[in-house]
């Protein structure tokens, strides 16, 4: 639910109020009690913090490199080449 600020201007008491969307605009100032209890603009109260999927999931460029394989030797001819001592 997002949270909305209002003003009266008789008195200039100010408030945020948690209310649903459908929810009619308040009008009467809990304050004094006159009517014309209007809603505020104002910036969104969020932040981005973090590294972000964007960083993680779909961030372009190159890739690194895999690190390559170590090889085995060949076996020598006429063995394994394992340490069985064939």
């Amino acid at each position: 639910m997002p949270i909305y600020e209002y003003r009266c201007p008789s008195c200039g008491f100010q408030k945020e109020h948690l209310q649903k969307m459908s929810d009619e605009p308040l009008s009467v100032c809990p304050s004094c009690g006159t009517t014309g209890y209007a809603k505020l603009l104002s910036a969104a109260g969020f932040q981005l913090k973090g590294s972000g999927w964007y960083a993680t999931d779909f961030k372009g460029g190159a890739k690194p490199a895999a690190p390559a394989a170590e090889s085995t030797p060949a076996p020598a001819a006429g063995g394994c080449g394992g340490g069985c001592a064939c």
